[in-house]
């Protein structure tokens, strides 16, 4: 066993503070990897203070991991010690049911293991659920091979934290949706989920559009390579733009007005929901039947479509905009995300937690 720097959130209410936890030397299938950087996801921040229910504590957050193989199990042929490489939001999954043989493993049938706020699975017996899952505030983890992403040469690896939640959060649905050049996009909000999702839609040949409440975004909008930009907040967006979209990417998670985004699509377009928000929001049947709107959600991607998501940042020139920070900062950022201030997407150096024994 390993013992390992952290950062933990003792419970719901009290700070981030240090921690260690032990990371098993690797099974056959195993590889055990230095964590060099961690990226800070809105919804660590959701787990870490129990606002979706059922937090599990201590709680080492951070499921945007990437690093490189330390050490590699006796049956391991997909990775080798020195590889770049990247964990994203589970471990591991049933990898028996429906979804897992379709390499759709998020939506396991009997849950994948999350990567942090979780529970590990035995290795034999594979629906049982051993020791709680720790996240990537850390300096190494281990996870089975075929839960491990290679990261293309040349990516920023700093950079290419995020990509292992907020790319494949945006990738997965504009794929899922068949997004190809110029069909109109639009994306609302933009923080850690919207920048990526207007540079991987431009990439595709979309015409994309962010819609935003903060008219001093239209810079940062058009700059991440959006085709245009309109303010939200007097309402009159709504009027003027209606059924003007194929696709809307909504990635907020503050409460607002599902209704009035959808009459912005197209007679048989798409809005698909990234966000979570704390109080549940109407849909008017109305607005969907007028123009037979469809209104769906997405998660994560599985294990192949996030590699594909990685070979396609890769091959686009694609990398989250990030600002790096030491572990000590943590509590900080996390005040600083709830204010939106962040262009677009905290990334903890671990080489701050100091090194492991």
């Amino acid at each position: 066993m390993h013992k390992t720097p952290a950062y933990a959130a003792p419970n719901a209410t009290s700070p981030l503070a240090p921690f260690t936890v032990e990371r098993r030397d690797p099974g056959p299938h195993e590889v055990l990897i230095d964590i060099l950087y961690c990226g800070v996801c809105h919804s660590d921040i959701h787990q870490a203070r129990d606002e979706w229910g059922g937090s599990i504590f201590p709680m080492v957050p951070g499921h945007e991991i990437v690093g490189r193989v330390a050490q590699v199990g006796s049956e391991v042929t997909r990775h080798k010690v020195g590889d770049a490489v990247g964990v994203g939001c589970f471990v591991d999954s049933c990898r028996t049911c429906t979804q897992c043989e379709a390499g759709e493993e998020q939506f396991c049938q009997h849950g994948m293991s999350a990567t942090y706020n979780g529970y590990e699975r035995d290795a034999m017996h594979r629906f049982d659920r051993t020791r709680p899952t720790y996240g990537g505030y850390s300096t190494r983890i281990t996870v089975d091979e075929a839960y491990v992403l290679r990261i293309p040469d040349g990516m920023p690896l700093d950079r290419a934290a995020p990509l292992l939640c907020a790319g494949i959060t945006t990738y997965s649905p504009l794929r899922h949706h068949g997004v190809k050049p110029g069909d109109r996009v639009a994306v609302v909000g933009l923080g850690g989920l919207g920048h990526m999702a207007v540079k991987i839609a431009a990439a595709m040949g979309a015409e994309v559009t962010v819609l935003s409440t903060s008219e001093s975004k239209r810079a940062d909008a058009k700059g991440l390579g959006a085709h245009d930009f309109a303010a939200t907040g007097d309402g009159s967006v709504f009027k003027e733009r209606a059924r003007s979209f194929d696709l809307i990417i909504d990635s907020v998670s503050a409460e607002h007005d599902y209704n009035a985004y959808l009459g912005l699509l197209k007679v048989g377009g798409t809005m698909v929901l990234l966000g979570i928000p704390e109080v549940p929001a109407p849909v008017a049947a109305g607005v969907l039947i007028t123009g037979r709107r469809n209104l769906t959600g997405s998660m994560i991607g599985g294990i192949a479509e996030t590699q594909e998501m990685l070979d396609f940042c890769a091959a686009h020139d694609i990398a989250a905009d990030i600002e790096l920070i030491d572990i000590d900062a943590i509590n900080d950022a996390y005040e600083r995300m709830l204010k939106g201030d962040v262009r677009y997407r905290f990334v903890i150096d671990t080489a701050s937690l100091g090194q492991a024994d």
